[in-house]
This record gives C-alpha cells, structure tokens and sequence, in this order.
C-alpha cells in the first residue's frame, strides 16, 4: 500500500515492512517503523527504543543515520 511519502508492505502472515522514500529515492525507516515491524511478526519481537537505536547503530558503516532518527542503506 503506498501511503504519503512512503509504502508498506504486508506479507500473507501479517508481518509488516514500511518504508518511506527521501528526496533522492532511496529508502528510509525510523525506530517507530522497526518497532511496528517487530509487533506485526508472528513470534513477536518487543525492544525498546534505545535497543533499537543502539541495533541500527552498531550496523553503520553499512546503515547512515541520513537525518536525525531515520536511517538507509550506505551507498
């Protein structure tokens, strides 16, 4: 379903992917979106913001933050 600057994705198991699209582009995700990811699988997965934060983080080089809170693959 695509939605304002973005689209979402369900999978028949109701797991969903949501991303939203930068002025280039390419595609972005913040920590809500993680978040809803993890509630929406079937063996639910349920962190915090701050392990969130901290998972996306520890991936750079190959995520950038591109602005502040909100994330993409490393070109």
């Amino acid at each position: 379903m695509v939605h304002g600057a973005g689209c979402r994705f369900v999978s028949d198991n109701g797991a969903e992917v949501d991303v939203d699209f930068a002025a280039d582009g390419s595609e972005v995700f913040d920590i809500w979106r993680l978040r809803r990811h993890g509630l929406s699988l079937p063996e639910t997965v349920d962190v915090t913001d701050e392990d969130l934060r901290a998972a996306v983080r520890s991936l750079q080089p190959l995520l950038d933050e591109v602005r502040p809170g909100w994330f993409g693959v490393a070109n």
